[in-house]
């Protein structure tokens, strides 16, 4: 299998961290992939129209793309478990979700204050999507700290991803500030071997 990916990317740090989890890191061949919505560059857009990475190439099929279809597919391909039986699951796939709301949010603050001409950039806007983050964010601390305390999920992996990634690209706004139980969670959750190994770099 190929991953086009991008190792800023926190889409492209959910699936390395299940392959890693999963010890199936050396499964895939790492494919570099950088683009943006303005100039898609070498994302590979014959196989993923949208133009976003990841994007996983196989032998038997379509290349898959979105995050969560390659980490639902990888999941049941290596059984690592990360997406439990119901009841939990619902839970599991809300908070995914929420991770990579954020995560979507903090790229797009991104693209507006860094990718667009600085004649069109709309800072209102780029703080609009900051709100989306701090309601996402209020939420993992009022509603979900105990899920997330709890077995190891790609529910966790998303959010851990991009917590991440706020980190990489929006540290000035210290997310932890208003997120203290959020805060000590991450902390012990960026500490696994996985996470490590799958830091955001430029």
């Amino acid at each position: 299998m190929k991953l086009y990916h991008a190792p800023a990317s926190p889409f492209v740090r959910k699936v390395m961290v299940l392959l890693h989890e999963a010890g199936a890191a050396d499964r895939v061949t790492l494919v570099p992939a950088l683009g943006n919505p303005l100039d898609p560059g070498t994302i590979p857009v014959d196989r993923n129209p949208l133009g976003k990475i990841p994007a996983l190439e196989r032998e038997d099929g379509p290349t898959l793309y979105d995050s969560r279809v390659i980490t639902r597919y990888l999941d049941d391909l290596l059984g690592a478990g990360l997406y439990p039986p119901a009841p939990r699951l619902w839970d599991t796939l809300v908070i995914e979700a929420t991770g990579d709301g954020i995560a979507e949010a903090a790229v797009l603050m991104r693209y507006e204050m860094h990718v667009r001409p600085e004649a069109t950039r709309s800072p209102d806007w780029a703080e609009a999507q900051w709100q989306k983050i701090a309601r996402a964010l209020d939420a993992l601390e009022e509603r979900w700290t105990s899920h997330l305390s709890g077995p190891l999920d790609m529910g966790q992996i998303a959010v851990g991803a991009a917590l991440g990634y706020l980190d990489f690209r929006l540290a000035q706004r210290d997310w932890r500030a208003a997120h203290p139980g959020l805060a000590v969670w991450y902390a012990a959750f960026v500490a696994r071997p996985a996470m490590q190994a799958t830091a955001p770099t430029a």
